[in-house]
């Protein structure tokens, strides 16, 4: 009977190495497969930027800032996209809000 059970521990050791050699060659295949869509991603262009954005302040409420043109570079990093009906409405409420460098007011005609 100790045969027996050594036999059995000795497929069991055997089954291990194989699964684990399976799970490696899957791991490689996944690493494989993740660079090969990082490559794609990378080679793809941008998305284009939106028409119009919307730069909020830092804290609670995150008031507007400015709104800008969507290829400005003057935005900051707290942007999100805007339609052209949002942009007309703020620039209606306050004038101001408009970037000195892009001007969305005078793309829009609101001056």
């Amino acid at each position: 009977m100790s045969e027996n059970s050594t036999s059995r521990v000795e497929q069991l050791r055997f089954l291990v190495r194989v699964r684990e050699q399976d799970l490696t060659r899957a791991r490689d295949w996944l690493a494989a497969e993740e660079r090969r869509l990082a490559e794609l991603a990378a080679r793809r262009p941008p998305p284009p930027p939106p028409d119009w954005v919307v730069e909020q302040g830092i804290g609670v409420g995150r008031r507007v800032v400015a709104v800008h043109q969507g290829w400005c570079r003057m935005a900051g990093s707290r942007t999100k996209a805007i339609s052209r009906d949002q942009v007309l409405s703020l620039l209606a409420e306050d004038g101001r809000l408009a970037c000195q460098q892009c001007r969305p007011d005078t793309a829009l005609g609101v001056l």
